[in-house]
């Protein structure tokens, strides 16, 4: 099926074009006013964007261009198998074309500037299309900027609202580990968690690694051990770990710092399911802010399947585009417990909120 976009000051005009160009037998599957032209969102003018299609085996070599419902209305003739199985390309194809229109229209310029900026913090093009709708469903075409702004704050705020908690442990069990990729930062995480809460919530806490194939992991877990008064024990198996949960069972908080592996292989996330038996711990996943938004979603993927109960972003100092914590947290239904933004133990960590996170994305009230 060949199709092809047209456009004309009046309709009849565009008629005939498509007439000239595709034939008698052509199809009009989609067909809007469009605004073109002006100088600084003035003057535009009003133009009839049509998109038209023929087949290389019309209906009839008689039939004049019409829309595609008038041709379904068209009962008192019962079309052969081929003439059904092109009718419904043809709506197939009108269909396609709707939707491309819907998710590409001309916004407004004060709802296009909002598009637009979850663009630029690459927020999910699906999740930006359907925000951006279900605001300028709400509110008149005529909006300001501040009103979409506090619109759109509105709605980040209740969609992150209801597919996650926020701000901090949780408190369901004593055993809290910490996984991901290598290179994220989990042991300075862990260090940091653990000063919060010995130095300043005055808790018990010990530390427990599984992070055996890299030996500077386990002597920097040392000196942060040495230095916060905090014992360790290195377990090399899943016996060594539950004698070391064992020992450490009228303790407080027990951190456990997982080794980074290459997780793009399962058994790696396996292991540590297995060996830390998280069902019966919170397992943080551990995420930096300055990795690629796909790669964030591929390793968010392979930790989907063991009982994760929030997020930890590190790196937040080190870029300047958000989007991929709104991309992680509606896409999983998930919730975000800190941030860390630089290497200073302990200050270097925020404990985040819904506000948090939508200030990030879209900027403050003066949507900046």
């Amino acid at each position: 099926m060949k199709v092809k976009k047209f456009k004309g000051n009046t309709m009849p005009e565009v008629m005939q074009v498509v007439r000239k160009e595709l034939g008698a037998d052509a199809v009009i599957l989609q067909s809007r006013e469009v605004q073109e032209g002006g100088i600084f969102g003035l003057f535009k003018k009003k133009k009839i964007e049509v998109h038209a299609a023929i087949d290389p085996s019309p209906i009839s070599k008689t039939s004049s261009i019409q829309p595609h419902s008038k041709m379904l209305d068209q009962t008192d003739k019962k079309p052969d198998s081929g003439q059904v199985d092109m009718l419904e390309e043809i709506q197939e194809m009108k269909h396609w074309f709707k939707r491309q229109v819907e998710h590409h229209q001309n916004y407004p310029d004060a709802f296009q500037s909002m598009l637009d900026k979850l663009v630029d913090k690459q927020v999910n093009p699906k999740i930006t299309e359907d925000i951006v709708d279900t605001i300028y469903q709400r509110l008149s075409p005529k909006a300001t900027e501040q009103e979409v702004w506090n619109e759109m704050s509105l709605e980040i705020r209740d969609r992150l609202a209801n597919n996650g908690d926020y701000g901090g442990l949780s408190f369901q069990h004593k055993v809290v580990a910490l996984v991901g990729p290598t290179g994220v930062g989990k042991t300075t995480t862990i260090a940091k968690l653990a000063a919060h809460y010995r130095l300043k919530k005055h808790k018990h806490v010990a530390f427990i690694t599984t992070d055996t194939y890299r030996i500077a992991a386990i002597d920097q877990l040392k000196t942060y051990a040495e230095i916060l008064d905090v014992p360790l024990e290195v377990a090399y198996n899943a016996d060594d770990y539950q004698k070391a949960k064992e020992k450490f069972q009228d303790y407080d908080i027990i951190f456990v710092d997982t080794a980074g592996r290459n997780f793009l292989e399962q058994k790696y996330v396996e292991e540590i399911s297995q060996t830390i038996e998280l069902q019966n711990a919170e397992a943080y996943l551990v995420l930096s802010l300055a990795t690629k938004k796909e790669d964030l979603e591929s390793t968010f993927n392979q930790f989907k399947h063991i009982p994760l109960d929030k997020v930890i972003f590190t790196k937040k100092d080190e870029t300047s585009t958000y989007g991929a914590i709104l991309n992680i947290c509606l896409q999983n239904k998930i919730g975000v417990a800190y941030f860390t933004n630089g290497q200073d133990v302990p200050d270097d960590i925020e404990t985040v909120s819904v506000d948090r996170i939508t200030e990030l994305v879209i900027g403050g009230a003066n949507y900046d």
